[in-house]
C-alpha cells in the first residue's frame, strides 16, 4: 500500500468499513429471526413489590405447607433455621413443636458417643438428601438446587419462577425431549428434568384457601421470597423511620444554606481606590 495514491487507500478503508459492518448486520439479523423456545416471563403485581409494601404473612404460612408437603422431597432449604419462623408466621411454640417433628443427629455427648435428639429452634430444615451424590441418583443425574436463595438467584425473581411452575405445556413440533425431561418454554433450552410439580388440590390448606395451582404458586413463592429476604419488612420499615428523620433534616439544611449564603450572594462590594 505504500505506492498508493491517497484516493485508492481512501477507497479501501471505505470498503473494509462497509464489508465489516455489513457482515455484524447480517449477524444481527440473522440471530434476530432465530426461533427462541425461552419465553421471558411478563411481571407480576406482587403485594410486597411496593416500596411501603409488606409480605403476606398468611401467604408465606401456606408457602410454608406447600414447600414442606411437595417440595421438600427433592429441594433443600440449607440456610433456613426454625427460629426464624418467630414471629413471622408462627408463634414460638408452634414453631418449637415444628422443630420437634424432625430427628437431629447430634453429639457427642458424656461417654463420646454421637445420639439422636429431637430438633429445636436452632436446628435448620432437614436436607433431603444425605449428600449430593445421592440426590443426582434420585434425580437422573441432576442435583435438585438449594431454595434458599432462589428467588435472587434467578432474572426475574418471583415471576420467573411463578411461570415456570405453571408454565408446563407439550412441546412443540420438532422439539425432542430426553427420558425423564419435560417442557416448559419459561426454562432455559426448554427441557427441564422437574416433573410438573404443582397441580390444584395437590395439598389441603390448613387455613381452608382454595389450593388452585395459582394459588398454590403464589403462596410458595411468596415463601421462597421471605426466604431469600427474611429482613424484608424489617429494613423497609426502617427506611420509612429514617426518610421521617432525613426529610426534615434535608429542608433545615437547605434553608440554612440559603440563610448563611444569601449575605454572600446578595451584598454588594465597592472597590474604592485610595486617592493621593
Amino acid at each position: 500500500m505504500a505506492g498508493w495514491t491517497v484516493g485508492k487507500k481512501v477507497l479501501a478503508t471505505a470498503l473494509g468499513m462497509g464489508a465489516t459492518g455489513g457482515a455484524g448486520l447480517y449477524v444481527a439479523l440473522d440471530e434476530s429471526v432465530k426461533a427462541d423456545l425461552t419465553l421471558h416471563p411478563p411481571k407480576l403485581p406482587w403485594s410486597h413489590k411496593g416500596p411501603i409494601d409488606s409480605f403476606d404473612h398468611a401467604s408465606i404460612r401456606r408457602g410454608y405447607q406447600v414447600y414442606k408437603q411437595v417440595c421438600a422431597a427433592c429441594h433443600s432449604l440449607k440456610y433456613i433455621p426454625y427460629r426464624h419462623f418467630v414471629d413471622v408466621f408462627m408463634t414460638e411454640d408452634e414453631a418449637k413443636e415444628e422443630a420437634a417433628e424432625i430427628i437431629v443427629r447430634d453429639g457427642p455427648n458424656d461417654i463420646g458417643e454421637m445420639f439422636d435428639r429431637p430438633g429445636k429452634l436452632t436446628d435448620y430444615l432437614p436436607m433431603p438428601f444425605p449428600n449430593s451424590a445421592a440426590a443426582a441418583y434420585a434425580n437422573n443425574g441432576a442435583v435438585p438446587p438449594d431454595l434458599s436463595l432462589m428467588v435472587l438467584a434467578r432474572h426475574g425473581g418471583e415471576d420467573y419462577l411463578y411461570h415456570l411452575l405453571n408454565g408446563y405445556c407439550d412441546p412443540p413440533e420438532g422439539v425432542e425431549l430426553g427420558e425423564g425431561q419435560h417442557f416448559n418454554p419459561y426454562f432455559p433450552g426448554g427441557a427441564i428434568g422437574m416433573a410438573p410439580p404443582l397441580y390444584t388440590d395437590i395439598i389441603e390448606y390448613e387455613d381452608g384457601t382454595p389450593a388452585t395451582q395459582s394459588q398454590l404458586a403464589k403462596d410458595v413463592i411468596t415463601f421462597l421470597s421471605w426466604t431469600a429476604m427474611p429482613e424484608h419488612d424489617e429494613r423497609k420499615k426502617f427506611g420509612m423511620k429514617a426518610m421521617l428523620v432525613l426529610i426534615p433534616f434535608t429542608a433545615l439544611c437547605y434553608y440554612k444554606k440559603r440563610q448563611y449564603w444569601s449575605l454572600l450572594k446578595s451584598g454588594k462590594y465597592v472597590y474604592n481606590p485610595k486617592k493621593y
